[in-house]
């Protein structure tokens, strides 16, 4: 990452400590950029009264199922939940039994005592999960750290992965990815939170300018959404739990959780197909390059011009559309 680009990132910190805290109330649905009439989008309220519940041993696992058939499970980034592909899951849930948990830390789930939130333990939480619903297979789809889980996953539990569709998201050589690493420093010491998410959550202008998460990680000016925010941050930041949970997330981010994972990508035999957005700033262009070139059975790359980190939210018709192709149902 550039100097300007790492100047620019610590930056959001002193902007975000100045914004005033607001009250807040979950705003209106609002269609995120990308979506089309094509099954649409799953607003919040919708998202809300499907999300179900899994006691589990590492804590209450939510997560949000629709459709029948053949499962297919998306893993979200950092720091948003499940609720990133609503608009993907809205059009694939008439060809999959779609599943989209929380991980350990982040959204609706609350996590066991004691519970690590390493990305070893969050693989071991999703297995759980899936033998708990009946699943023994299923196509994944993931984003951001969540591509990281994919991989361990894929490597560790090769028979539960039926296809793999990664988008921007850590590799060997970027895990955690540098401009993650103030975020871990601002966390190691309590105070991410309470810095950043909080003031994104009070002005959600500021959450989507060029001192936000928007600007960052998103390519439409208008994203993300009003009722995106509320969603993604209010649990993190309305409880000390939230905040806690948020945290301990982040920490575990730290420690390089596919150090000496090249090998075993290259026995993978689970198709694979990478799509990429050329306008992200926190992982580089040649890590798709990476996961292509290392992945023993890859379907190739797509690159999207201009688009960055979160674009799965805003582009779900593109997600799609290469999901089904994948899956040899396009």
């Amino acid at each position: 990452m550039s100097s300007m680009h790492r100047r620019e990132f610590l930056g959001f910190t002193t902007t975000a400590l100045a914004a005033t805290a607001l009250a807040g109330c979950m705003p209106r649905a609002v269609s995120g950029a990308g979506a089309s009439s094509e099954g649409g989008t799953l607003n919040a309220e919708a998202y809300h009264s499907s999300r179900k519940y899994l006691d589990s041993r590492f804590g209450r696992i939510a997560y949000i199922e629709r459709g029948t058939g053949e499962a297919a499970l998306f893993l979200h980034g950092f720091p948003l939940n499940s609720f990133q592909w609503r608009g993907a899951i809205e059009r694939l849930s008439p060809y999959r039994r779609c599943v989209a948990p929380d991980f350990m830390g982040l959204g609706f789930t609350e996590v066991a005592e004691g519970q690590s939130y390493a990305p070893d333990e969050q693989v071991k939480m999703l297995v759980e999960l899936m033998d708990r619903l009946s699943i023994k297979s299923a196509d994944v789809i993931a984003n951001d750290s969540g591509g990281a889980i994919a991989q361990l996953l894929v490597t560790r539990h090769p028979e539960r992965v039926r296809t793999l569709l990664l988008t921007n998201c850590d590799v060997e050589s970027e895990c955690p990815p540098p401009a993650v690493l103030p975020v871990i420093e601002l966390a190691r010491t309590g105070a991410y939170v309470d810095a950043w998410l909080a003031p994104w959550l009070a002005d959600k202008a500021l959450a989507r300018s060029d001192k936000g998460i928007g600007a960052m990680c998103f390519s439409n000016p208008a994203n993300p959404t009003d009722e995106a925010i509320e969603y993604y941050f209010g649990p993190l930041v309305r409880s000390p739990r939230g905040k806690a949970q948020a945290h301990a997330y982040t920490l575990a981010l730290e420690a390089n959780s596919l150090a000496g994972i090249g090998p075993e990508l290259q026995k993978c035999k689970v198709p694979t197909r990478i799509i990429w957005g050329t306008g992200d700033t926190i992982f580089s262009q040649s890590s798709a390059d990476y996961l292509d070139q290392t992945l023993g059975a890859s379907r190739g790359i797509r690159r999207i011009p201009g688009a960055k980190l979160f674009f799965p939210e805003e582009y779900p018709d593109l997600i799609a559309e290469e999901a089904r192709q994948l899956w040899g149902i396009g």
